[in-house]
């Protein structure tokens, strides 16, 4: 139950990159379902965001893998350098 709360108190959040770039939206987690750890953030990208742009999948969604995250807060810090183009 704990997992489902925390889970749905980051959806919706602000994704930033540690440069200060508004990259997008989280919408959802990719959950390895054995461990129970998440594995990847399912972002809706900023339009105005060139990094985004570059790693949107066909469904216009990224993925970013979760060792990119920094921080959480009001809004959820990743790491540029770590995101795969």
């Amino acid at each position: 139950m704990a997992k489902y709360l925390i889970a749905r108190q980051l959806s919706g959040k602000k994704i930033v990159t540690n440069d200060g770039e508004d990259f997008g939206r989280l919408v959802d987690l990719n959950v390895n379902e054995v461990s129970g750890k998440i594995e990847t953030l399912i972002i809706e990208p900023n339009p105005d965001s060139e990094t985004a742009s570059k790693m949107k999948r066909e469904d216009g969604m990224v993925n970013v893998a979760y060792e990119s995250v920094l921080a959480v807060g009001d809004f959820i810090i990743v790491e540029k350098r770590n995101m795969s183009y």
